[in-house]
């Protein structure tokens, strides 16, 4: 019986596991749900680089599986293995190989980045204009003449390559600090513990911290970037599914790193319009302000006051038993 060649062996072998790298690198089910515009561009480059992974990972796991038995020790011999020096060829193939891998990756990811709106670090920053959020279901980005110009910065993520001479919808500034993210409104007089958004908005977030490096993740929004203190940075997206999705420091902030999480809401536009409305209107009432006292420092009228109406008498008549 003639053998079967080993190129053709390497044929079939090349075949089958490219064929299953491909479809575990679309079928891997690792990522949560995407719910941004620009989480469709990093997924495709994560499916590429888990695709050559498993390729790798095949082809080595396999060539090692393989070689223990094939070349395993048999029974009764005691000789000495085949004495090998090196094999030029393959040293070249084996490293020009991964060296293209890389370059092809880096070169894409910088595709990527771009696409995505990434800034230069030491651009010339522009003049960022301001957005205002109407109510209703129509979203528009509208210059206000009335408010001092922005410098915008040059770290993070801004507007995509096709959008960069448009103002956002919204804008909201976001501040870091230990342990909790605070959500600024500067248009809309607005100001929350959750970031809260309409679906389908350009969404800027301007980033800054109080004390030390914070970063601002939304794993569902494939964004992730740093609130530096005393450096202004920025993050840009368009959320593309109504839902509540968490918000996660990823960079080391101090004992209670932990729990720095808040959530990100992305509301319907009237789901938003609605939950705008309700905190304007909560946050700018003139409510009668609170204040903390003593009991002991108070008099006993002063102390009985609040409570006359349940003693079933009238200010006058306690006044005249504590005065006796």
């Amino acid at each position: 019986m003639e053998q079967i060649p080993v190129s053709l062996w390497t044929l079939i072998a090349g075949i089958v596991i490219g064929v299953v790298s491909l479809w575990m690198g679309q079928n891997h089910n690792l990522l949560p749900v995407e719910a941004s515009q620009q989480a469709p561009l990093v997924d495709g480059f994560f499916n590429i680089m888990f695709t050559i992974a498993v390729a790798l990972f095949l082809v080595v796991e396999g060539t090692i599986l393989i070689f223990l038995f094939k070349y395993r020790r048999r029974r009764g011999d005691n000789t000495d293995g085949v004495p090998v020096e090196g094999n030029l060829p393959l040293e070249i193939f084996w490293t020009a190989i991964p060296s293209l891998i890389v370059i092809c990756l880096g070169i894409y990811s910088v595709d990527v980045f771009n696409q995505m709106g990434g800034l230069e670090p030491g651009s010339h920053p522009h003049t960022a204009s301001h957005a205002t959020h109407t109510s209703g279901t129509a979203i528009a980005a509208t210059l206000d003449d009335t408010s001092t110009a922005k410098t915008a910065p040059g770290i993070g993520i801004g507007a995509s390559p096709t959008h960069q001479a448009q103002a956002a919808d919204l804008v909201v500034n976001v501040t870091g600090m230990q342990f909790a993210w605070l959500f600024d409104y500067p248009n809309n007089g607005v100001s929350a513990g959750e970031l809260h958004v309409p679906v389908g908005a350009d969404v800027q977030l301007n980033l800054s911290a109080q004390d030390v490096i914070h970063s601002f993740w939304v794993p569902q929004f494939r964004l992730k970037q740093d609130a530096i203190p005393g450096i202004p940075t920025e993050l840009r997206f368009v959320a593309t599914k109504p839902g509540t999705y968490p918000v996660v420091c990823t960079e080391l902030c101090g004992g209670y790193h932990g729990s720095m999480r808040t959530q990100v809401i992305v509301h319907t536009p009237e789901e938003f319009d609605s939950w705008l409305t309700e905190n304007q209107v909560a946050q700018q009432q003139n409510l009668q302000k609170a204040v903390a006292v003593n009991p002991a420092n108070l008099s006993t009228s002063e102390f009985l006051a609040p409570h006359v109406q349940h003693l079933g008498i009238d200010a006058a008549s306690l006044e005249s038993v504590i005065s006796h």
